[in-house]
């Protein structure tokens, strides 16, 4: 095959050298001022024949010399030949495993790839090509499939799976079944039909050919499944893995689900490939791994023309549905021999076991007519090979209406930590040597999702994988370190590793009895000693700082022991785990680390032994609560006479903190996918990828707002006008023709104009209608209120002079919906995400902002610019260990702000008892926040009120000054506090500011009274982010990792600002929208801000987020230097 060798990259010399493709390549078509002309020779006998005849080794070679830009694709016309065609297939191949743009070329010559694209579909279905070039275009056509967001691709590939293949289902009546359960299919049918009808013979031929191309691909597939007479067993193999992942594709996706899945269904696809000699043969796990992925797709609980997921008491009443169907046939027409199935119960039908057991009456031929009568397919083409016997027709019956268990309970069932089964299971090693020959047996991440579950589930199995790969690798390489050997009968280690101690048998402390449901225990703990005498100070220290809910593992090293505990072709898998001498591994969970004399190492002071933290004894004492279900089975695989697995435990391996967090976000992935959280109902299918991301913009939403207080964004007017370029700028008729800032813009905008309703047929997404292009902004301002006499008063202003894209930005963000924010390094990104944190802060004191992040070091740096703005600390939060690093005077932990909180308390209180001394009221009224509170309602707001009562009575200057009662206290102010020149207003405004500031003390000594309250550090804690803090700021894996216990306690916010959006993962962008719970918990959320760094030498993200958001007409900010 194409990629025997897709490891062995071209180097320098290969490009530049004598080699006979780089010397080509100079010939032909690099460096050349003129368009090459394709000649037939070069391509037949210079670039074909060689390439065949070394197995097709050098395609990158010949990607990386521009060979399908610069040479093929230009020179290509009808008229080229299958060699031609059949190398840009392969190039564009070569392109996707690369990770490298592949359709933007082929934009060019958008004509020529629709004969391109034909030329591919004919040769697939020509049987007269081998096998191993078919497998090259299908893989093709894949791609394809999984580039839908590209125009000239999606007009390809739409009309091969639209309603016209149901002219290929097995009767009329079927596809009438199918055609009555909604109106709009039918339409779709007669439109279809109308269309065909309407057409020139070579159109109409086209038409045949698109409707029955699946189908007749679908055919042959089912004989290569059935061929055992194939020349070439391998590339036969390999043709039909990459089918089945073509099907799983179009089950996957709802644009090719939606009349795809009836045609399979039809086909009975799965049962005539489970029953196919190809997937009984035990060497193909990898088919049988495909399949099962077919087989969660074309049962997804998933409605396929609407995409409305079904609840489980709907998918229950589908299947009980169909077993009514079935119960009434078989009374109808096998009364004697089916009595027993007619008057059974659904349960006792819902068992394949079960189900077989009442269908064994039937004849042969009466379980064809059974089929028949029911609606399956029971008709082939004569010259297939598919076995139509008993067993087949049993098989469709047996499928068809066994219970099936929903996603959910699928991943309610797989375990979120590894034993060696998993970590050893012969996919995870399958996909470790993963390099493009063979398909992978996983959900893939695309563009399009068919439900939020699907998503969910596809991100739980992805990140499973990926993080007990990491696991093995780590055990494996903490073994080896170890340096095991056999010593009699048993295991003797020479080396050393930090990252492990051996240990003796774990001795069971307690096994709980089961939940009800449940057939495991529901707590088993059990103790391990540690010998940590020997270690230095700073690994003791390590092994001692494990905290609760750290994951280590219990691992089984025995080496020269060859027997296998794999099955289902994974001798691969128990080679490698003997090959590192591993042979069980159990996951455990500490509960708490205790010295030798039993008592908890935390509560015990530490010494200082050369400057490193020590404690006492050699020993430690580790009380760990092990996996209940892998327990369960050790048990019951112990009652059956073989060896009990904890007695061959031999060693405790720990890992890296950072890396050690899958277990809390697999159980939030988990808890999400069953709790069926949605998104917010304006997001929804924008995140799904059925919608325009642009629908989800303030431009389109119908609760834009019309009127935003800019406060600090502009500097000043002529910062305004360069703003605001192409929109006509009007001050205030009140007001001089500039004015400086604050500002308050109110936009109105043209009513959108009616898109012209289209002849054409209907497409499969409907285009949302133009934004409203704004036409003129009204400026006004207002004067702000005076905060107080003192220099820290002053508010703290923003002095970074934005772009007009970064207003634009700064605009579109403090709006409700969605803004995307893409750019290099450097180019301000943090800036406006400060501006918009500023803006939504002061616009909107009801609402809350959560910040996430990637990493901390961006977080950090977002949170000092925010605090160098006009925002109150009290209200800043940071959760997790990043806090640390923040080069600030104040802490933003979590417990850091409850101790800044009484901090600030005190500095409030002694301004209190100083502010009493100065009005001579008597008593400790700054003895708490209790007191001052009495304080404030007893005297400081009555004299307020009776001064400001005297001064709106129209009081004098002099009297204003004279009658202030508060002349004592503000004395340490600068002076003099009321100028001699200054007129009454501006006097008032003193005396305002004077109380806007003991209004700011003895709130902020109100928000501190239930810390007073509250007596443990956990109840302060959880007060402070749900009741008091506005701007939370949290890593995405804080947030993942915390999810259902910040749910839990009632959290609520409003906007959400994502920084690195780019450097997460889909499902680490996914749950921070998931924090809260609660029926409006989404469609509360207000805004969303999503940041994108990427640098102009990367061509890909590890998230495809931005990807799906520009995939059509998302408006994004993109900055440059």
């Amino acid at each position: 095959m194409a990629d025997v060798q897709a490891n062995s990259r071209p180097t320098v010399d290969d490009l530049t050298g004598d080699n006979h493709y780089a010397q080509l390549a100079r010939k032909h078509w690099l460096n050349k001022t003129k368009q090459p002309k394709v000649q037939r020779d070069v391509i037949e006998k210079e670039l074909w024949a060689p390439l065949e005849q070394e197995d097709f080794s050098s395609l990158l070679l010949l990607e990386q010399l521009q060979l399908l830009e610069l040479y093929l694709w230009p020179g290509y016309t009808d008229d080229a030949s299958n060699h031609h065609v059949l190398l840009l297939a392969m190039l564009v191949n070569v392109k996707r495993r690369e990770g490298r743009a592949i359709w933007d070329c082929f934009q060019q010559q958008s004509d020529n790839f629709s004969s391109l694209f034909r030329r591919v579909l004919s040769m697939t279905i020509d049987t007269s090509i081998a096998t191993t070039l078919r497998t090259h275009l299908l893989t093709f056509i894949i791609i394809a499939y999984q580039s839908l967001d590209s125009g000239i691709v999606r007009k390809e590939c739409a009309p091969l799976v639209n309603i016209a293949v149901w002219h290929n289902l097995h009767s009329d009546e079927a596809r009438d079944g199918h055609l009555e359960k909604a109106v709009q299919l039918q339409k779709a049918w007669r439109a279809a039909n109308k269309r065909y009808e309407g057409s020139d013979a070579p159109t109409q031929a086209r038409l045949r050919f698109e409707r029955s191309w699946l189908y007749s691909l679908t055919l042959d597939f089912f004989d290569r499944l059935y061929d055992t007479t194939a020349k070439s067993r391998s590339d036969n193999v390999l043709y039909c893995e990459r089918f089945v992942e073509l099907l799983s594709d179009l089950q996957s996706q709802l644009p090719t689900r939606r009349f795809v899945n009836t045609l399979l269904q039809d086909l009975n696809t799965l049962s005539v490939i489970k029953l196919s000699p190809m997937y009984a043969d035990e060497d193909n796990a990898l088919l049988r791994d495909l399949y099962n992925l077919l087989q969660h797709y074309t049962n997804f609980p998933i409605e396929d023309h609407s995409g409305r997921q079904y609840t489980p008491l709907e998918f229950d009443q589908q299947h009980h549905a169909a077993l009514t169907k079935l119960q009434r046939i078989s009374f109808k027409h096998f009364q004697d021999k089916l009595r027993i199935l007619v008057l059974a119960n659904f349960a006792s039908l819902a068992t394949r076991e079960d189900l077989q057991g009442h269908l064994g009456s039937l004849s042969d031929d009466e379980v064809t007519e059974l089929c028949r009568l029911l609606g399956f397919r029971t008709d082939y083409p004569s010259s297939t090979l598919v076995t139509r016997d008993r067993t087949f027709y049993m098989e469709i019956l047996l499928s068809a209406h066994e219970s099936l268990p929903m996603y959910q309970q699928t991943m309610q069932n797989m375990a979120v930590v590894p034993t060696e089964t998993t970590i050893y299971d012969s996919a995870f090693v399958r996909n470790e040597s993963y390099n493009g020959t063979r398909p992978l047996a996983i959900p893939k991440l695309n563009l399009q999702y068919l439900t939020m579950g699907d998503f969910l589930w596809r991100s739980f199995v992805l990140y499973r994988a990926e993080a007990f790969y990491q696991i093995r690798k780590d055990i494996e390489d903490t073994v080896k370190r170890l340096q095991p050997r056999k010593a009699g009968p048993a295991t003797k280690f020479d080396g050393f590793s930090k990252m492990a101690i051996p240990i003796t048998k774990p001795a069971v402390i307690d096994v709980a009895p089961a939940k009800v449901s449940e057939l495991h225990p529901s707590k088993v703990e059990v103790e391990v000693t540690l010998d940590v005498g020997r270690l230095g100070p700073n690994i003791r220290k390590d092994w001692e700082s494990l905290r609760s809910g750290d994951i280590v593992f219990l691992v089984s090293v025995q080496v020269g022991d060859t027997t296998s505990v794999f099955s289902n072709g994974g001798s691969e898998s128990a080679d490698l785990a003997d090959r590192h001498g591993v042979k069980h591994v159990r996951s455990a969970e500490v509960i708490q680390v205790f010295d030798e004399n039993g008592r908890m190492l935390r509560d015990q002071p530490q010494a200082q032994t050369n400057g490193a933290a020590s404690r006492g004894g050699r020993q430690r004492r580790l009380l760990l609560r092990l996996d209940p279900v892998a327990y369960q089975q050790d048990k019951e695989r112990t009652d059956k006479g073989k060896p009990d697995i904890l007695e061959s435990i031999n060693l405790l391996v720990r890992r890296q903190g950072r890396e050690n967090n899958f277990k809390p976000i697999l159980d939030s992935i988990k808890h999400l996918a069953l709790s069926d959280v949605p998104a917010p109902q304006w997001l929804q299918e924008v995140f799904l990828g059925y919608s325009d991301p642009a629908a989800a913009t303030y431009q389109r939403l119908p609760n834009r707002l019309n009127s935003i207080d800019y406060r600090d964004t502009f500097l000043d007017w002529q910062h305004l006008i360069e703003s605001l370029p192409g929109k006509t700028v009007e001050p205030d008729a009140n007001l001089n023709s500039s004015f400086p800032p604050p500002y308050v813009l109110e936009t109105s905008a043209a009513p959108p104009t009616e898109a012209r309703p289209s002849k054409r047929r209907k497409r499969e997404q409907i285009e949302a209608a133009p934004a409203p292009a704004a036409e003129s902004v009204k400026v006004g301002t207002y004067k702000p209120a005076n905060p107080g006499p003192y220099p820290v008063d002053a508010p703290k202003l923003n002095g970074v002079r934005f772009t007009p894209t970064q207003i634009e930005a700064i605009t579109s963000g403090t709006q409700p919906g969605l803004t995307v924010i893409v750019g290099p390094p450097g180019t301000g990104k943090t800036d406006v995400a400060t501006q918009i944190i500023n803006n939504i802060y002061h616009n909107f004191p009801e609402q809350r902002t959560l910040l996430v992040a990637h990493s901390n070091q961006a977080l950090n740096q977002l949170f000092q610019k925010i605090t160098a703005l006009d925002i109150d600390e009290r209200h800043l939060l940071r959760l997790g260990h990043g806090e640390e690093e923040l080069e600030t005077e104040a802490s933003y932990s979590k417990h850091g702000r409850v101790e800044s909180f009484m901090e600030n308390a005190a500095i409030h209180l002694h301004e209190v008892t100083r502010l009493a001394a100065s009005i001579s009221a008597p008593g400790a009224h700054g003895s708490t926040c209790e007191t001052a509170d009495y304080f404030n309602q007893v005297y400081v707001k009555p004299a307020w009120t009776k001064y400001w009562d005297a001064v709106n009575a129209g009081a004098e200057p002099q009297a204003i000054i004279d009658t202030f009662p508060f002349h004592a206290y503000f004395s340490n102010a600068p002076q003099p506090l009321f100028p001699a020149t200054a007129s009454r207003e501006e006097l008032v405004d003193v005396a305002s500011g004077c109380n806007n500031h003991l209004n700011h003390i003895f709130a902020s000594l109100a928000d501190t009274r239930p810390f007073e309250i509250l007596r443990t550090a956990r109840d302060k804690a959880n007060y402070l982010l749900i009741k008091e803090a506005r701007i939370i700021a949290m890593t995405s894996t804080h947030a993942a990792m915390r999810r259902q216990e910040i749910a839990d306690l009632g959290f609520r916010y409003d906007n959400i600002i994502m920084e690195e959006a780019a450097q997460v993962t889909e499902i680490e962008n996914f749950i921070p929208l998931a924090l809260q719970t609660g029926p409006l918990s989404f469609d509360s959320l207000v805004t969303i801000t999503c940041l994108f760094t990427i640098s102009r030498h990367e061509e890909q993200c590890q998230s495809q987020t931005l990807e799906q958001l520009q995939s059509t007409k998302m408006t994004s900010f993109i900055y440059d230097d």
